[in-house]
């Protein structure tokens, strides 16, 4: 009996594989939907039979074990399968997430981390990270046919939801660029071993080259995407145009650099420092 529920889950996972995968998914989404899937199954035997009620107490014993981003992430993962695999809606709330605003770099911190990368191709990375607000798996699948450095410009191919879109080319690193454009391999930036490189990679070098600078705040590659954008709101440039460099489907999205940018805040007068004090002085 119980190797027959196995295979019966087996079944299921595969149908839910197949449904992500013909409705374009990435892989990391799939996998974790996957996951997230396969835990609702072990801690519900009898999923399929299971009330909305039942299953709405399920998420909510996870509340205070897991942040509230992964318990989302399990809510759409099962509602995605019952919907497309058991054909059955169910509706469920999504728990409340705490709103933290992301770490910026000041423009002064970005340079001290670039002064402090020696190595051409992690220089080359992280100038890209941040000169083009590109995300960690932007910079590893990126081609050299999607570079143009005569135009100015630069093709991010099936970024985040699937879509392409154009960012600005720093002509700074122009010069830093042409050994990478003519070595014999079709990505930007190849690995050791000869293969594209890995995302923990990129991960790495970031948070060295941040420790080697002495820079106390957390940083990861989105920090630097995080500072891209928020030095280009400080710039006076429009959050539409963000948006698009950004790629973001909402504007909404974007809107949070209107709350993170320091320079933007800075320029508010308090209300106390108008008040005149001399005045009204004794």
């Amino acid at each position: 009996m119980q190797q027959a529920l196995e295979i019966k889950k087996e079944d299921y996972l595969n149908s839910l594989i197949l449904e992500m995968k013909s409705r374009g998914f990435s892989r990391k989404t799939i996998k974790a939907y996957v996951l997230h899937v396969n835990q609702f199954f072990m801690s519900n035997k009898n999923f399929q039979e299971l009330s909305i009620e039942n299953i709405s107490k399920y998420f909510v014993s996870l509340t205070g074990k897991i942040d509230p981003r992964t318990i989302n992430l399990r809510i759409s993962a099962v509602k995605f399968f019952f919907k497309n695999v058991l054909k059955k809606e169910i509706e469920i709330n999504y728990m409340k997430r705490p709103k933290r605003l992301p770490e910026v770099l000041t423009q002064d911190e970005v340079l001290c981390i670039f002064e402090a990368t020696e190595n051409p191709k992690h220089s080359l990375m992280l100038k890209m990270c941040y000169g083009c607000g590109l995300r960690v798996s932007e910079i590893r699948n990126l081609r050299k046919e999607d570079v143009r450095p005569k135009e100015g410009i630069m093709f991010v191919r099936q970024g985040k939801g699937m879509k392409d879109r154009i960012v600005s080319l720093p002509s700074s690193i122009s010069e830093e660029l042409q050994p990478f454009l003519l070595q014999d391999f079709p990505y930007i930036f190849r690995s050791e071993r000869g293969s594209k490189v890995h995302l923990r990679t990129i991960q790495m070098i970031v948070k060295n080259a941040a420790k080697k600078a002495g820079i106390k705040k957390y940083v990861h590659p989105h920090t630097l995407r995080h500072s891209y954008a928020t030095h280009l709101l400080e710039a006076g440039t429009d959050l539409r145009i963000i948006q698009r460099l950004l790629g973001h489907s909402s504007v909404k999205t974007t809107e949070i650099y209107t709350h993170i940018s320091a320079g933007l805040i800075k320029k508010v007068v308090s209300p106390l420092d108008r008040l005149n004090f001399a005045k009204h002085a004794i």
